[in-house]
């Protein structure tokens, strides 16, 4: 007789299957159960059976040696319907089992009493059973047939307990997995941000994701504009595995996989041996080591132009939340690549406007040498030529950055390297921003004060030296800049006789409204000069 309909209904199949205990290995707490239901029961065989759709399989068994049997020798399929026990003194006699194979054949059973495994929500996943190879007219006592219930709920409770505990272990496996891939993300984002390469930030993306999904390879690739081959410019691999990097056909590892990937959308495959899309080509998809594959697009202009790739040599179901993390490193990838791209188009513009400001100053310069070439004294005109070119130095460190700011170790280095021994001058100061105004301010006092450091300072023997400091303090509750310049060993100072366009601009300070204290001692000059610094950065 065939198996009741009940057998086959897909709430009950689903319920079975969420407790995940099918073929998994015997449990002392089964066994135990079963033990205890030949001896109550006195049975030579007790079994936990549990029924699929198309076999019954015994997580625990007492004197039987089949761990599980098809549907046609089931027994157990017949308790599922039952509302309590179901007890069958002669299985020869009975319609539902008299044709059964182990009643026709070995073992020859005659005696099944099978209670129902049911769970809370109401689905009978199999039974507890006990078999005799000898008829029971009587079939159980009053006392067994209540012991043999009990331990059926004492079944279900192991499987429930089973199940909670497994639903724990992964909810503890995932909350550990997250953080691994949450410090993935903060890793990757400083590896980003100091990246100076796309094949640094290629690099590092692709260690990132292959440590923190524990996978065999991971890498990035680059597509062609029809979308036929990837240029994979660089790959990490776990130990023992190939890499990858190279260009690749994607027709010689399946069919139209791209045609989600043009469109933004992630080619997530558990396992190429099952998929239609790769079974053609598992051969060549496995001599790399791929049983597992996700593709996830990189966008720029709306636009999939590379894909972040990672490769499982087993088969592997993907999780959103892995999808979600491998999306992030994408996108990170691809604000990563905009700016240094961005990047290297505004240094090729600086290095454009760098070069037509230096034109400019030429031409400038060569216009006033030929104005004032009749000038008898040619000293001021030297002193202008000089100072345009210590704008055009300043110039050239704004260029170096973005038009915007410069650091002031920049600027001093730069006014300073005119002098033949730089090695003369002693630079310590924090790393302080300056706006572009100040920044060409800044380039014109210290070129003032070393070309008269060079005159009558202490550059203008063999033995003095100059001293540049910088800091930035408190001052009225806002960051006030101080930049000192001091000098000694150079020729006795004395305080200049007359006032020219050079002390006029020094007295005017770094942000053109004094702030400058100038002292002439007689072993050299000290200066002061201090500024607000939220006034220096605009």
């Amino acid at each position: 007789m065939e198996p009741p309909d009940y057998t086959f209904d897909r709430d009950r199949l689903a319920a079975l299957l969420r407790f995940a205990i099918l073929d998994t290995l015997p449990e002392r707490g089964f066994d135990d159960v079963v033990e205890l239901t030949t001896l109550i029961c006195e049975t030579p065989v007790a079994l936990v059976s549990l029924v699929t759709d198309e076999r019954q399989w015994f997580k625990a068994r007492v004197g039987f040696d089949e761990c599980q049997t098809d549907l046609r020798s089931s027994v157990c399929a017949h308790a599922l319907v039952e509302s309590d026990l179901l007890v069958v003194p002669d299985l020869t006699r009975d319609p539902r089992t008299m044709h059964n194979p182990l009643v026709t054949g070995d073992p020859l059973i005659r005696f099944y009493a099978g209670a129902p495994l049911r769970t809370a929500d109401g689905h009978v996943l199999g039974s507890l059973c006990a078999i005799d190879t000898k008829v029971r007219p009587g079939g159980l006592t009053e006392s067994q047939s209540n012991a043999l219930r009990n331990l059926a709920r004492q079944v279900v409770a192991l499987l429930e307990l089973r199940l909670a505990v497994a639903q724990r272990d992964a909810l503890l496996a995932e909350q550990k997995d997250a953080g691994i891939r949450r410090n993935g993300l903060l890793e990757i984002g400083d590896r980003l941000r100091d990246a100076t390469t796309i094949g640094e930030v290629t690099r590092a993306a692709a260690k990132v994701v292959g440590e923190t999904l524990a996978v065999e390879r991971a890498a990035f690739g680059r597509l062609d504009e029809n979308g036929e081959t990837v240029e994979i410019e660089a790959d990490w691999t776990a130990d023992g595995i190939a890499s990858a990097v190279g260009r690749h056909r994607f027709a010689d590892y399946g069919d139209d996989l791209l045609k989600d990937v043009i469109k933004g959308e992630p080619l997530v495959i558990s396992d190429v041996t099952t998929e239609p899309a790769t079974a053609r080509h598992v051969d060549r998809l496995l001599a790399l080591d791929i049983r597992s594959v996700v593709n996830m697009p990189v966008i720029e202009h709306g636009r999939a132009v590379a894909m972040l790739i990672v490769h499982t040599r087993e088969p592997r179901v993907w999780a959103p939340e892995v999808l979600v993390y491998l999306r992030n490193i994408a996108d990170r990838i691809e604000t990563a690549v905009a700016r240094l791209r961005s990047e290297a188009q505004q240094r090729l513009l600086n290095h454009e406007l760098s070069h037509r400001m230096k034109n400019t100053m030429a031409l400038v310069q060569a216009v006033a040498s030929q104005t004032l070439k009749n000038v008898p004294d040619k000293t001021p005109v030297k002193a202008f030529s000089d100072r345009l070119l210590a704008m055009s130095m300043a110039h050239d460190v704004l260029l170096q950055q973005d038009w915007q700011s410069a650091q002031v170790r920049s600027i001093v280095e730069t006014a300073i390297c005119i002098f033949n021994d730089v090695g003369r001058f002693d630079v310590s100061g924090d790393k302080v921003t300056l706006g572009s105004r100040s920044a060409l301010a800044l380039a014109l006092l210290l070129h003032e004060l070393t070309t008269n450091a060079a005159k009558y300072g202490a550059l203008a023997n063999s033995s003095g030296r100059v001293q540049i400091a910088w800091s930035v303090v408190d001052g009225d509750g806002e960051g006030e800049f101080v930049l000192r310049w001091r000098e000694a060993g150079g020729p006795e100072v004395v305080f200049p006789s007359r006032q020219g366009f050079g002390s006029r601009l020094l007295k005017m300070g770094l942000a053109g409204t004094g702030g400058a204290q100038l002292h002439y001692h007689p072993a050299g000059l000290e200066a002061e000069f201090r500024a607000s610094l939220a006034e220096l950065r605009t």
